[in-house]
């Protein structure tokens, strides 16, 4: 093997389960599969060009985003299933494994776990209904935990452009989901939403 593809090997084994993730929250899973794919051949084409101007993981979440806004401009009928729509593998093999850390003290009930899971599900529907430029900023920050610049870097935009369209995003957020969900307490006082008909 030549140190190229040694070097392509463990960008692909490291990174392969984050971008896909990644991509699936973005387009959907349906689309996630192929766009995952297009991301690791554009990565092996351009390794050579790779000067590390930015961390290997910016240049690489900068590739799948591009890749992930080329997918959703093309027409499609799922082209805006996006955001986790179902959990992906790499989730779940990660939620189990931190299940089986916890003692059974600190197992939740299965009703807040669903009242947990439920939530979740409810708050992702609304990010994926979000405009892309602002769905991509709120993945990138709140779902993969890329810090402002590092999110500068991927979108290829300023650092107060970055801020701007996050505050927008969240913004736009938190009125579509006033307006869609019900916030309260349950009766064992954890915070917890219904969908408004």
């Amino acid at each position: 093997m030549t140190d190229r593809s040694i070097e392509f090997q463990a960008i692909h084994d490291a990174y392969r389960p984050r971008v896909r993730r990644y991509v699936t929250r973005l387009v959907g899973e349906a689309d996630a599969e192929d766009v995952t794919q297009h991301v690791l051949l554009k990565l092996s084409d351009s390794l050579g060009q790779f000067r590390g101007e930015s961390s290997l993981s910016t240049w690489v979440y900068r590739i799948a985003t591009n890749a992930a806004l080329d997918q959703l401009r093309r027409p499609s009928d799922q082209a805006m299933q996006g955001l986790g729509s179902v959990m992906t593998t790499e989730d779940s093999d990660s939620n189990s494994e931190a299940e089986g850390a916890l003692t059974e003290e600190s197992i939740p009930s299965v009703e807040t776990s669903a009242i947990r899971q439920e939530m979740s599900q409810c708050i992702r529907d609304f990010v994926e209904r979000l405009p892309d430029n602002y769905k991509t900023v709120i993945v990138l920050s709140e779902l993969e935990g890329f810090k402002n610049s590092e999110i500068s870097d991927i979108l290829g935009i300023s650092l107060d452009a970055v801020k701007i369209r996050l505050h927008r995003a969240r913004e736009k957020l938190r009125q579509e989901l006033s307006t869609g969900c019900s916030f309260h307490r349950d009766e064992r006082d954890e915070f917890a939403c219904d969908r408004k008909p």
